[in-house]
């Protein structure tokens, strides 16, 4: 089980902690509550959203054309950075989630100050089942690529095995099924959720959300702040702030 860390919205008096994880037994309780919802008509029939976000743009300088063992290093780095402080939400996305008390992250630090940045007086749930699904550098001797072509070559290559010491495919989908649950009951207990996490797993669950009967407003995209909606239930206004 992974662990979870429970950001609390910043107050006068202090920051909440950013590199420590404890538990939530308020999260649990969304599952439980979820779940229960799901046994009433009233409840299970409600309109109910779930909102993807991929980060802002990390705080790390474009690497030029590398060899593996520099894309290598600059996975590393972009694992580390933070958001990139020039780096602001668009002001619909900030609309759509304004209402929002709670938001979802997978605890990495672009994640985390992303959210931040989107939903000042949000309370965080930073859990590394959102985190993204990983990426190897492959050894291949003499060959120069931008950085973006060597993550397609390396997501290529992927999806075929190609996963030393890293999280392989049929793990990440497991991970992105429990990671819709816990969406989905948060969103039955509130009417809505969201998660500020990465591109690809943000993809996994959505795809895990189209099979659960979803409807999807928007597209995955390679681009920072970008949002996905999922609905069920509604049945006019697609897409606008509950």
């Amino acid at each position: 089980m992974f662990p979870i860390m429970r950001l609390a919205a910043p107050t006068a008096a202090a920051n909440p902690p950013v590199n420590e994880f404890g538990r939530a037994p308020a999260l649990a309780a969304a599952v439980a509550d979820g779940r229960e919802a799901a046994t009433s008509p009233a409840r299970a029939s409600a309109a109910i959203r779930i909102i993807l976000i991929r980060h802002g743009q990390p705080d790390i300088a474009p690497a030029p054309r590398t060899s593996h063992r520099g894309f290598g290093d600059y996975i590393d780095a972009y694992e580390a950075a933070g958001l990139d402080p020039g780096s602001a939400p668009p002001e619909e996305l900030q609309d759509l989630v304004g209402e929002l008390d709670t938001l979802f992250t997978s605890g990495r630090k672009r994640a985390d100050e992303s959210a931040r940045v989107l939903a000042p007086r949000a309370e965080l749930i930073a859990d590394p089942l959102f985190a993204e699904a990983p990426l190897a550098s492959p050894p291949i001797p003499l060959l120069r690529m931008k950085v973006p072509k060597w993550a397609v070559v390396s997501r290529i290559l992927w999806y075929a095995g190609y996963h030393p010491e890293i999280e392989n495919y049929r793990r990440a989908k497991h991970r992105a099924v429990r990671a819709a649950d816990i969406l989905i009951a948060k969103a039955r207990a509130d009417g809505a959720a969201a998660l500020v996490a990465h591109g690809y797993f943000n993809f996994l669950i959505g795809r895990e959300l189209r099979k659960r009967g979803f409807q999807k407003t928007g597209t995955h995209k390679a681009r920072y702040w970008n949002d996905v909606v999922y609905e069920k239930g509604l049945t006019a206004n697609p897409a606008k702030p509950i």
